[in-house]
């Protein structure tokens, strides 16, 4: 899978841009992290910090965070192309 979100159980940001994906039909994997910051290395690793929701998209070399920035991502790049 090309896009990955990575996402906390009970984060309404991350909620939300699950939300987005769905509804533009984008097929994504979701990676469930830690509720302690401590605990997300691998959200650390890809994208350099610790906060979620990260959106990862391997095929346009694109990761990002930050809710509404990912959300205005999937509305411009990733809805035309699903």
């Amino acid at each position: 899978m090309s896009i990955v979100l990575y996402a906390l159980d009970g984060c309404p940001y991350c909620e939300k841009v699950h939300d987005a994906l769905e509804a533009h039909g984008v097929e994504y994997e979701t990676e469930w992290v830690e509720g302690l910051h401590s605990r997300r290395d691998e959200v650390k690793r890809v994208s350099g910090q610790r906060g979620v929701p990260v959106l990862v998209d391997e095929e346009r070399g694109v990761t990002m965070a930050e809710s509404d920035r990912i959300l205005d991502y999937v509305e411009r790049t990733l809805a035309e192309a699903a």
